[in-house]
């Protein structure tokens, strides 16, 4: 036999020898455009989930506002003092901070200029107008520099302070090593990447968490629409007759109410919140699923393999779940994929319209609604941002979907074999 049929026959026995799972992979990974998607959402998954261990405010909901600081264009920075708050933070591992971020131990004063007299630190808090009046503040050093008890006064003898910290042990300080300790420790300069929003909140930070209530609402929706659609779909395909008849009327009723319109009906029923924002989504976009899973079950439930599955007197429960979904679940991918998208789009209007997810925990389309009014004064990028991100998003599951759509296709798997 020669070297060509040799590698003829090997190039068809790995053919024959791949599962439809890894043929669909194959398929997909020669869609660039869809490839280029999975992985922009990959890399934002990674981004929501590690949250506030990577974003410059690891505040709850990067919520730290600067009102001096209003509007700052991207790559702003600016000198702070870091005041030590008096107060024991609350213990904490490093899983619940990424989950839900920290307060932090300082807050944070924007400055101008600073100098120490008589015992006092006096700091030009910073103003983005110059010729408004300059707002100086006396700070204690102490006070900057440790976390007071608030029932013992400090005290300064002979150059030295003396006071309590918050957890009741008794210090001492000369008034030369505590400005040294303020001028290592407790000045910095704080930059903001991509800027500040209209409350002096660090955007990134923002566009980072308003990512993960995004990426949130997509899976618990469609996660929701898929146990509704699944098992509603599968009972009146399988079962048909009255079972049939009722549950399609009732798709057909929530089908012909606008989703916008019915999702703002449920909002205000359940009220309004970051849970109910789920609910709401999640109960308007089963019907697509449970319409598509009807159809491909009625397909298949008087195929042989269902007819011999009866005969050995299977529960229906049992025919549905593991003989008979497993053969129509590709088309129920694809829809999740649409859907996932769709609910993104329906958070954002709903949020831009102030009936999702509410203050101060950040949304997309709650930023485009605070800022859409700075396009015209040259600050449009705070509400295109959040836009562009959004669109992305959205652009790289409609892509994936499609994708998926081509892969799994079985005439195409056929002739790929």
């Amino acid at each position: 036999m020669s070297s060509a049929m040799k590698r003829k026959d090997t190039a068809a026995q790995s053919r024959s020898s791949l599962t439809p799972g890894k043929i669909a992979w194959r398929r997909f990974r020669r869609n660039h455009f869809s490839m280029g998607g999975l992985i922009f959402l990959l890399l934002l998954f990674v981004v929501a989930l590690l949250g506030y261990a990577i974003t410059p405010d690891a505040s709850p909901n990067a919520n730290s506002q600067h009102l001096s600081l209003t509007t700052k264009k991207p790559g702003f920075s600016v000198q702070v003092v870091k005041k030590r708050r008096n107060d024991q933070p609350p213990k904490t591992h490093a899983l619940k901070t990424m989950l839900t971020g920290r307060d932090g131990r300082y807050d944070l004063i924007p400055y101008q200029d600073y100098s120490f007299r008589k015992q006092k630190m006096v700091v030009e808090e910073y103003t983005q107008y110059e010729e408004e009046e300059k707002f100086v503040r006396e700070l204690h050093p102490v006070d900057v520099a440790f976390a007071l008890s608030p029932d013992e006064p400090v005290e300064y003898r002979n150059n030295t302070f003396h006071f309590t910290d918050v957890q009741g042990n008794r210090q001492t300080i000369t008034y030369q090593a505590l400005e040294k300790k303020i001028v290592r420790e407790h000045l910095s300069t704080k930059t903001f990447p991509l800027g500040t929003d209209r409350f002096g909140r660090d955007l990134l930070s923002r566009l980072i968490i308003g990512a993960r209530i995004s990426l949130s609402v997509g899976f618990i929706s469609v996660f929701i629409s898929l146990l509704i659609g699944l098992t509603l779909g599968s009972a009146a395909g399988y079962f048909r007759g009255r079972v049939d008849d009722l549950i399609m009327w009732l798709i057909n009723v929530v089908w012909s109410i606008p989703t916008l319109l019915m999702v703002i009906a449920i909002t205000l029923v359940i009220g309004k919140g970051f849970w109910q924002i789920f609910i709401a989504v999640g109960l308007t976009m089963w019907v697509e699923v449970a319409r598509v899973v009807r159809g491909q079950i009625m397909s298949v439930r008087e195929k042989e393999f269902v007819e011999a599955a009866r005969a050995m007197g299977f529960p229906s429960g049992r025919i549905i779940i593991r003989h008979i979904l497993p053969n129509v679940i590709n088309p129920v991918i694809i829809i999740s994929a649409a859907n996932f998208a769709s609910a993104i789009l329906i958070e954002a209007g709903l949020s831009f319209l102030g009936i999702g997810v509410q203050p101060p925990m950040p949304s997309w389309g709650t930023m485009i609604k605070q800022h859409y009014g700075y396009i015209l004064v040259d600050m449009g990028y705070l509400a295109i941002l959040p836009g562009v991100a959004i669109m992305l998003t959205v652009l790289s599951f409609t892509l994936v979907g499609n994708g998926l759509r081509d892969a799994l296709d079985t005439q195409t798997n056929i002739r790929l074999t």
